[in-house]
């Protein structure tokens, strides 16, 4: 079954423009004779499938990302792990987890699942709740690398990815994974990622980093694992779109916010 992800954000945990710069790329985000492409929110996306939305992460600009894409509805949200910049959005799930059958089921591995419940206690307390908090069930996913679980006729696996000193979550759905905030895939995940259509991988900047995978490393990754397409997010103001996308093989581009791309989401059955 045919799927279409959007990019809701594609920048850093400080965004494009960052406060307090006047860097030609910071700059050309908010000129009106600028790159639009270079304008970029906290890191998301959303997948639309067989009359579902699914998210990946709700960051703290979710608010402005939805009206832009007029999400109206959301079925589920997966979370990679608990960064501000990943989990901020979270309040903002409220107005549409009243409209779903339900609560909102609610994806993350234990230690994201943890900060959710500490943050934003007043939401998963069962005592003098507030009676307008998100409406919402929290599952622990499976640990395991390759873990799957379904989710509307489409399977999500986890796939183990390392950012910094930290285990995290990057998820493969189908025929396209989405590995951000990693600065490392290990060798159990590296099976993981075979055969893909699109490879969604985070390539912060130029220089090495110690907890992303900076353009040169991103490149590296691309070729080993071979995905027919692949797009690289969680970009800081060190990365113009147009001269860096430039300079890139065809098959690599940069994502960008709103940027739409189709793929073939599995069915748990062919997984």
């Amino acid at each position: 079954m045919e799927a279409t992800l959007t990019f809701l954000g594609t920048g850093t945990s400080m965004g494009v423009p960052t406060l307090g710069c006047d860097c030609a790329v910071c700059a050309s985000a908010v000129s009106a004779d600028g790159d639009s492409r270079n304008r970029r929110t906290r890191p998301s996306i959303s997948l639309a499938y067989d009359s579902h939305i699914v998210l990946i992460d709700t960051g703290p600009d979710f608010h402005a990302q939805a009206i832009r894409e007029n999400i109206r509805r959301v079925d589920a949200v997966l979370y990679t792990h608990g960064h501000a910049d990943h989990i901020m959005g979270f309040d903002d799930l409220r107005p549409l987890s009243f409209h779903a059958k339900g609560d909102l089921p609610v994806y993350a591995d234990d230690e994201t699942a943890t900060n959710l419940e500490r943050i934003f206690e007043y939401t998963f307390r069962t005592e003098d709740r507030y009676p307008t908090s998100a409406r919402v069930k929290l599952h622990r996913i499976d640990p395991a690398p390759g873990a799957g679980f379904d989710l509307f006729g489409a399977c999500f696996q986890r796939i183990p990815v390392t950012h910094g000193r930290q285990q995290i979550t990057a998820y493969r759905f189908g025929s396209a994974a989405y590995l951000t905030d990693m600065s490392d895939i290990p060798d159990e995940s590296i099976a993981l990622l075979q055969d893909l259509d699109v490879l969604i991988v985070d390539a912060l900047r130029r220089d090495p980093h110690y907890s992303h995978s900076h353009l040169e490393k991103s490149i590296a990754y691309v070729e080993k694992l071979k995905p027919r397409r692949a797009f690289f997010t969680h970009m800081s103001h060190d990365l113009d779109h147009a001269t860096t996308e430039a300079a890139l093989p065809p098959h690599i581009r940069l994502a960008y916010d709103g940027l739409q791309i189709q793929f073939e989401i599995a069915s748990e059955e062919t997984v």
